[in-house]
């Protein structure tokens, strides 16, 4: 049985529907040589329609897609990505029988891009005819068909059917011509990566349904197997023999060309706009993040030149970058680029990377209440006290406040907790199934200068951690502390946060600075500036109470200053008394970057020492930490409510 699940609201209208390969993309992450040599990967959503929905949904169309996965893990992975990402997979259907398609690919030089594709009897080339839902057809304005599903009968009838029923109902019709001929059996099949191969049988197919489209967008190499020869401006005839479409052709870095009326007598009388020319890191993806940007132009109605220029823009930013759906561009990054004057490098210029990173994350954490529990040198000391307990009843005890929080949140994913590696291992590998927010440390508790647990390279360290995992680092840090310890520091910090950005984590900065020295109205907001004129971009931070408004104004205002795309501010604890939390979270909600807190010995303390000594039993002790994380949680909200009221 095929099955269809999505969370996506099934009555939203839809600017693109895209129709074809949904698949996994396992990139090496070893550049400049043989795919054989490379030795580790990774995971992004793959295949053409799909990573062009990404885009669209991107750059704030409404996009959705209809495809097959399987019925595994990587199909999970691909329905889950792509609620993230905002795309309606309400047309995903998962297939029992089939594999979800996979491609390995590799980046050898700036020509050559090894690409094998496991497509044997995979998922989404079994898509059929009665997978097309006329309902959601019925909910979009266009639809985006591609070229490899038209290699095989059952989804060339689909892909048929889909662009007839959007003809009908008075929609528009995209036709990628996304042409492989290792997919039409026309190549050795580890020869993934060659782009032509002529073929009478292919063109014949692919023409079948030109006269549906309403535009046609290919590379030369595309247009001349779609028009049946190798001249272009011959091809493009042919083509235009068939269809009255808007025909686009993409030429590198040179841009586009646009013809919406005859062809000329030369690629230049197009309608143009103005490329490019950046390093190509990886060419890989750059047609489906053309298609994205010339669809946000062309669904909206905007002159051919805008629409040719913002194609170009986001065929150019996808080229500078690892991966093809995760280098697609947000909305904001496309306008900052295409103001702005950039270096041939992309990827070297801090200004984009930041905008692309903090404008594409996923998840919206406007409310957050965090059991703080990832402490490890405060359970020695408490073991060592009491006299009791060991190792693994910590790790016991930490297991009861993730049931804690669970039996609170019932699922709300506002919730979350910090726990750590050592003792809070089992907890986190059982967290792994529930939706919170996690958090992790990575210092070496009580470290002055800042040390990292797990050895001197913090990347190697990171790489081992489930990518949803925040990289929470406490640091004390004062800003009149001597020149040499800010400088060691500050280093530390540096090389933490190029390894959460080499390795897709996020990061939480938590900086103590009351217990090494005077705090005043501006001390935390003088390290805030300091950590952004580093360079350094926090996802969080993670700041000590006050009742002092103008020093909670002060870091909110030197956060924005540097970075308005900050996710916000996370309240810690202290150990202090319930009392006193609650007047600190009554001190900080009034400010809107303040997102919540994360709390621990105060929720925990005295309940892991009733529980060691034996005066708690399990029930008892996760009913304690339910209802003091209760207490700060409605009292956080309580004061969200009423500011605002106010």
């Amino acid at each position: 049985m095929i099955t269809s699940t999505s969370r996506a609201d099934k009555r939203r209208p839809l600017d693109l529907l895209t129709l074809g390969r949904a698949g996994i993309d396992l990139y090496g992450e070893q550049i400049g040589g043989r795919l054989e040599d490379m030795a580790s990967f990774a995971k992004y959503v793959g295949g053409s329609p799909t990573n062009t929905a990404v885009g669209a949904a991107r750059l704030g169309l409404n996009a959705g897609l209809i495809t097959r996965v399987g019925d595994d893990h990587f199909g999970r992975f691909l329905r889950e990505e792509l609620d993230r990402e905002g795309v309606d997979t309400s047309g995903m259907k998962t297939d029992p029988d089939r594999l979800t398609a996979l491609a390995v690919l590799g980046i050898r030089d700036p020509d050559t891009f090894p690409l094998i594709f496991f497509r044997e009897n995979c998922a989404d080339m079994a898509l059929s005819v009665d997978d097309i839902d006329p309902a959601l057809i019925g909910r979009a304005g266009a639809l985006l068909i591609n070229g490899t599903h038209l290699s095989q009968p059952g989804v060339f009838d689909a892909s048929l059917k889909a662009a007839e029923l959007m003809k009908a109902q008075g929609g528009r019709v995209i036709f990628d011509i996304d042409y492989r001929p290792v997919l039409w059996g026309l190549t050795a099949k580890a020869n993934g990566e060659d782009r032509f191969v002529a073929s009478a049988r292919v063109t014949d197919r692919l023409q079948q349904v030109l006269p549906l489209c309403d535009l046609i967008v290919g590379t030369e190499e595309e247009i001349h197997i779609l028009g049946g020869t190798d001249d272009t401006l011959a091809a493009l005839s042919a083509i235009r023999a068939h269809s009255p479409a808007l025909l686009v052709c993409k030429r590198g870095p040179d841009g586009c060309v646009a013809f919406p009326d005859a062809i000329p007598a030369s690629l230049d009388e197009g309608v143009a706009s103005r490329g490019f020319p950046i390093e190509v890191f990886n060419v890989l993806g750059a047609g489906d993040a053309f298609m994205a940007g010339f669809l946000r132009g062309w669904l909206r109605d905007l002159p051919l030149e805008s629409c040719c220029e913002m194609a170009n823009a986001c065929g150019a930013l996808v080229v500078s970058r690892h991966g093809c759906a995760p280098a697609m561009a947000s909305w904001d990054e496309l306008q900052t680029f295409l103001a702005g004057h950039w270096p041939d490098r992309l990827r070297d210029s801090a200004v984009l990377e930041q905008i692309h990173w903090s404008t594409n994350r996923h998840g919206d954490h406007a409310d957050l209440t965090v059991l703080a529990i990832d402490h490890r040198s405060q359970f020695d000391d408490l073991i060592k006290d009491l006299g009791v307990g060991d190792e693994r009843a910590i790790a016991h005890f930490k297991g009861l406040a993730l049931k804690a929080v669970d039996r609170l949140a019932q699922g709300d994913g506002r919730y979350g907790m910090l726990l750590d590696g050592r003792f809070g291992a089992r907890a986190l590998e059982a967290a792994a199934d529930l939706p919170y927010w996690i958090g992790r440390p990575i210092e070496l508790p009580g470290s002055r200068p800042l040390a990292f647990e797990g050895g001197p390279d913090v990347g190697a360290t990171l790489r081992e951690w489930p990518i949803n995992h925040v990289v929470k680092c406490l640091v004390f840090y004062h800003p009149d502390d001597d020149a040499e310890l800010r400088a060691r520091q500050d280093r530390q910090i540096l090389r933490l946060f190029d390894a959460c950005r080499s390795t897709r984590h996020e990061f939480l900065l938590e900086i103590i600075a009351s217990k090494h020295g005077p705090v005043s109205g501006d001390t935390v907001a003088r390290v805030i500036h300091h950590i952004y004129d580093l360079g350094v971009y926090p996802d969080w931070w993670k700041l000590e109470p006050t009742s002092d408004a103008t020093a909670w104004a002060a870091s909110e205002a030197a956060i924005l200053q540097h970075d308005p795309h900050c996710r916000g501010i996370v309240l810690l604890g202290l150990s202090a008394t319930q009392d006193q939390v609650l007047a600190g979270i009554a001190a900080a909600a009034p400010f809107p970057l303040v997102k919540g807190f994360a709390v621990g010995r105060t929720i925990f303390h005295d309940v892991a020492a009733q529980w060691l000594k034996g005066r708690l039993d399990d029930e008892g002790a996760i009913a304690q930490l339910t209802e003091n994380l209760r207490v700060l949680a409605e009292a956080w909200r309580r004061a969200r409510r009423a500011r605002a009221a106010a």
